[in-house]
């Protein structure tokens, strides 16, 4: 009976882990090989392997330039296979004097502009490799860095380069990865330079001294930085943060009491053409009463012209307006995320980062140390043979001569290596003279010098060190304040206090419905639309605030997270459309919602309290921000969040939690502050505060029943009590959701 034949094996995996171990194979290749850059030479494998292709055709910064089809074409065969497009982007990125702040590669030809134009096709530019892109690749010949095969196995590759300066700051980097993302800001090669070297001189220095030796970000556009400096320092302490820059603007008087403003630097990454199409667009709108034309007067550098409506008007006060509805002032995040040793993922502060790049040094410096021993005791061993040779010159000339296998007569009469009957049998005949002996011992004497002092180095770590750091000194001479182009360009400015009544004065005061979704969807509607009328928002969404307001009006946004947020009524986008997210105005977390929108009031005072139970008073003047991040009012511990605020319109409190138990005490027994995270209100044995409002004992407690009407308890006296008690059941008829008003 004949067997069956056997088909292939079949083998079950259940589509959860099937994907899962795939998706995670992709993850951990976008992150490794393509968005985020290493932290010991700061670029990702698409912009080392330009650099070191083009380095093998031998385009030096001395030299002439080659087509950048022709270095495209080499990078896509022999090292990166991928999309020649993609790798000529990332080329003529590397040449953009405003994208880099210490160009890697000179280009030829048109690169692109700050005016967001792309630069053109590969065959009509050029490139060669730039000074600083030498001084990352210093070392290679010397096996200072690994090699790996290409990814046919035909060539090799390094790992990483040698980088003899912190290119991971001095250029900063950006890329969005799975599940994770990096954007870390260009800054000045003098100012790291010095922040290694007190590094190495106080390996334990804090994040505060390396910040003060590295004030900021410097950006090529330049611009100014009017970000708070205790900011900056946390934001470089902890690996995350902003920055908030601004244009650099001057005035020019014109005469007879005429004055324009020109705008000489505008902030990083912003499409100088884009900006003026903003503001024109602002100006056309009747949203920018205070500017009555721009102009774009930019040659080789950037010159936009302002021309106020009215000479009375303060150049100031039309900045700020600028400032608060265009690009003229950005908000610069900082994610200092990059590969620890090429492999880990690691959001790093600014000491972490710098860290890396020493001990790569330091690496580095092993290496390169190893293999000039390596050469020296090969070429010594050379020369032992050559100083036989002379001590037996007529014996060695009538071998070489006589005799039919020279090389192993020489090794056998002489004791000679291989290498050393070799070496000698290739000299040529007119280095067979006497004088050449006295310049071999020469020569071996100062290399058994450099020898032991190479020894004695690798045995001392602290003169590796001292090593390492002159090799700083050394680039930062080349690359630092004194060389060309050196120079800090972005400046830090405290920004001046704008009268907010003066700027609402200047400003056409016009009546708009302010509308928000509950999925953050903002928009200003013209006039005052009946609150009850149907408004359309996008499929799945629903209304969470809709009030009237003004364009001179300034708006409150208090966050989940605790931060308060304002807005100006005349920056929100009009009610043709759904609006915009309000996530694109402000900087509010993706895990935060809105609690609480208004029209702000610096009269007014919050109660503000926290899902835990913990509150108190704030007024609303010290809450007003003046920045995309906010201001951080309420304090929230772990799985904390701000679950309720209503004004202060009473003597008496009423707050009731999520077991069911209202609470009234005196208003005077909660504290009045800018920042904290409060008192105790009410004691919960589970759950925590569901909400809080502010009402006259004489007058009663109310309350909005589920049918819209409104319910008063006048006979309050059973539910007061001291703050913190536990409180006692509502009374009857009180909402099932546990709030005061819908």
């Amino acid at each position: 009976m004949t067997k069956p034949l056997e088909g292939p094996t079949l083998e079950t995996e259940s589509l959860r882990s099937a994907v899962g171990e795939r998706y995670l194979q992709y993850a951990l290749s976008t992150i490794m090989h393509r968005a985020l850059p290493d932290a010991r030479d700061g670029l990702k494998p698409v912009h080392r392997r330009i650099l070191y292709a083009m380095r093998e055709l031998r385009l030096a910064s001395s030299g002439g330039f080659r087509k950048s089809a022709k270095i495209s074409g080499d990078v896509m065969g022999n090292y990166h296979p991928h999309g020649d497009q993609a790798i000529y982007d990332a080329l003529a990125r590397l040449a953009q004097d405003f994208n880099i702040r210490y160009l890697l590669v000179e280009g030829q030809g048109n690169f692109g502009n700050i005016d967001g134009d792309n630069p053109a096709a590969s065959r009509y530019t050029e490139a060669r490799l730039a000074k600083a892109a030498e001084a990352l690749m210093e070392g290679l010949d010397e096996d200072a860095v690994d090699f790996r095969p290409n990814y046919d196995g035909t060539l090799e590759e390094p790992v990483v380069l040698p980088a003899s300066f912190p290119n991971l700051l001095a250029n900063g980097a950006s890329g969005i990865a799975v599940g994770m993302a990096t954007n870390i800001p260009p800054h000045n090669i003098g100012e790291l330079c010095d922040a290694c070297l007190h590094l190495i001189k106080y390996p334990n220095a804090h994040d505060d001294s390396l910040a003060k030796i590295v004030p900021g970000p410097d950006f090529p556009t330049g611009g100014v930085i009017v970000e708070p400096k205790d900011q900056i320092r946390q934001a470089y302490k902890t690996g995350k943060g902003s920055i908030r820059l601004r244009c650099r603007w001057e005035v020019e008087n014109l005469g007879r009491g005429l004055r324009q403003i020109v705008v000489t630097q505008i902030p990083y990454q912003v499409q100088k053409s884009r900006l003026i199409e903003r503001v024109a667009d602002l100006v056309q709108n009747r949203k920018l009463q205070l500017l009555a034309d721009i102009r774009d007067e930019s040659a080789e550098d950037v010159r936009i012209v302002l021309e106020p409506r009215s000479k009375n008007i303060d150049p100031a006060v039309l900045m700020e307006s600028l400032f608060r509805q265009t690009d003229l002032e950005i908000r610069f995040p900082l994610n200092m995320n990059a590969l620890i040793d090429g492999r880990t993922p690691k959001v790093c502060s600014l000491k972490e980062v710098l860290q890396a790049f020493l001990g790569h040094r330091r690496e580095v410096l092993e290496r390169r140390t190893r293999h000039r021993l390596g050469k020296i005791e090969r070429r010594l061993e050379i020369l032992e043979g050559y100083l036989a040779a002379f001590l037996n010159l007529d014996r060695v000339i009538e071998i070489i001569r006589y005799d039919d296998e020279p090389k192993s007569t020489l090794m056998a009469e002489f004791v000679l290596t291989d290498i050393q009957a070799e070496a000698i049998l290739n000299m040529r005949l007119r280095n067979l003279r006497r004088l050449e002996e006295l310049e071999l011992k020469t020569e071996q004497d100062a290399l058994m010098v450099e020898m032991a002092d190479l020894e004695d180095m690798l045995d001392d770590e602290s003169e590796q060190w001292s090593r390492v750091a002159a090799q700083i000194r050394d680039v930062r001479k080349k690359f630092g304040k004194s060389s060309p182009g050196g120079k800090r360009r972005t400046d830090f400015d405290d920004p001046e206090d704008v009268d907010e009544a003066l700027f609402h004065a200047t400003a056409e005061r016009e009546p708009i419905t302010v509308v928000c979704s509950r999925m953050g969807w903002m928009r200003a509607m013209k006039g005052h639309v009946p609150l009850g009328q149907e408004i359309k928002y996008k499929d799945g969404d629903s209304a969470h605030f809709v009030f009237h307001a003004s364009t001179t009006d300034r708006l409150i946004a208090i966050g989940t997270n605790g931060r308060f947020y304002t807005l100006q009524a005349s920056a929100l986008p009009g009610g043709r459309g759904m609006g915009e997210p309000v996530r694109l105005m402000i900087d509010l977390p993706n895990e935060a919602d809105i609690l609480v929108l208004s029209i702000h009031d610096p009269e007014r005072s919050l109660l503000i309290a926290s899902s835990a139970g913990n509150g108190f008073i704030v007024k609303e003047a010290d809450a007003a921000a003046s920045t995309r991040a906010g201001k951080q009012v309420l304090n929230l511990g772990a799985g904390e969040h701000a679950a309720a605020c209503a004004p202060v319109a009473g003597d008496h409190v009423a707050v009731i939690g999520a077991n069911r138990r209202l609470l009234v005490f005196p208003v005077a027994e909660l504290p009045t502050m800018s920042r904290g995270k409060g008192v105790r209100l009410q004691n919960y044995g589970k759950g925590g505060l569901s909400d809080v409002t502010t009402f006259d004992l004489a007058k009663g407690l109310q309350w909005l029943d589920p049918a819209g009407r409104t319910r008063t308890e006048a006979s309050i006296g059973a539910w007061l009590g001291k703050r913190g008690a536990v409180g006692k059941a509502p009374p009857r008829g009180f909402p099932k959701n546990n709030r005061f008003a819908d």
